[in-house]
């Protein structure tokens, strides 16, 4: 594709002006999901997740459903290592290959980068209970067994979605961390709630993230939470950043131009992920260009490093708001190439 290759200069699989969602979708309809996303997404489409559907379909369990020879289920206090898998992490499982079967179909004669995304190690860890109850992130000996399980799990996961989006000219594989800077601040509570677990080494926390990353992904990290660690994702090898544009403070800035000037991707979300009036796509790409300029980053390669996206997962929305924000993401990105001024 010519206009890819004019906007690749840094090795970015997309082109320019390019849009993406973050993952999660409204309602249980994962056909029409896949539809809206080819349809919406032509540069930088993703594997919708529908967490409406209940147990298995949460971002948790999803993920935790990767993991081999790891068995969980889910307590009324959230989900838990198990002797034996349930039919909770079976419900998981099932859910996952129903949506890769469901993409499989729906993706011929697609060619292009194609996104997938799941929980990554700390938010897991975070979340996922010993079987004794206390967070998996109490115990690093149960953190290292659970990053081993699940590197493995997740590169056979890659590949499965490789065999079945043949024309993938490239995996983004995404990794949701929304619990990575409670992990780092030593604010995540205690399974009784009544204290916090110690805080990680942004060192142990950078190796751990690396050694995951399967072989042969362009890797994106998600954050939705406030004070993005961009150094730790720096360190861990990711190639591109996904943060809600509204959360991003001034004196982040340093933090973001070193990210950027290491030829790192944002993907920046600038669209509400509930259902809100929907401003002008000037105002939507507004604050891509205006971060760019007070960085001091030449406009030309704005529209090649910056992928536009909504805040946060779309799960909360109503169908017709998802399909709309898609669509706006892709016209403000338009705007970034052809007048990132403005």
């Amino acid at each position: 594709m010519e206009e890819q290759a004019a906007g690749n200069t840094a090795g970015y699989p997309w082109g320019e002006a390019t849009a993406t969602g973050v993952g999660s979708h409204p309602g249980e309809d994962h056909e029409e999901a896949v539809r809206v996303v080819l349809g919406e997404l032509p540069g930088l489409p993703y594997l919708p997740e529908l967490p409406g559907r209940g147990v298995g379909a949460d971002m948790v369990g999803r993920s935790a459903s990767l993991l081999v020879e790891l068995a969980v289920e889910v307590q009324p206090s959230g989900w838990r290592f198990a002797d034996r898998p349930g039919r909770d992490a079976k419900r998981a499982r099932d859910h996952l290959l129903r949506d890769l079967d469901a993409l499989e179909e729906a993706v011929q004669g697609y060619r292009g980068p194609f996104k997938i995304q799941v929980a990554g190690p700390w938010t897991l860890a975070a979340a996922v209970e010993l079987r004794h109850g206390d967070r998996t992130l109490a115990d690093p000996g149960a953190v290292r067994d659970l990053a081993a399980s699940y590197a493995e799990g997740l590169a056979a996961h890659v590949a499965d979605v490789r065999r079945r989006v043949p024309g993938a000219t490239e995996i983004v594989l995404q990794l949701d961390e929304p619990g990575l800077p409670g992990v780092l601040a030593g604010t995540v509570p205690t399974a009784s709630g009544f204290g916090r677990l110690a805080a990680v080494e942004a060192h142990d926390a950078t190796e751990l993230l690396g050694s995951v990353l399967p072989e042969g992904v362009f890797p994106v990290a998600h954050c939705c939470a406030p004070g993005v660690p961009f150094g730790v994702l720096r360190g861990a090898g990711f190639r591109g950043v996904s943060l809600d544009a509204s959360l991003l403070r001034r004196r982040e800035e340093d933090a973001i131009g070193e990210t950027v000037e290491a030829g790192i991707a944002l993907f920046l979300g600038v669209v509400p992920g509930v259902d809100a009036p929907l401003p002008d796509i000037g105002v939507v790409a507004r604050p891509a260009a205006e971060l760019w300029r007070r960085l001091g980053f030449p406009a030309a390669t704005l529209a090649s490093q910056v992928v536009l996206t909504p805040a946060c997962g779309l799960a909360g929305a109503s169908p017709a708001y998802a399909r709309a924000a898609l669509s706006t993401c892709v016209r403000a990105a338009r705007v970034l190439r052809e007048d990132p001024g403005e």
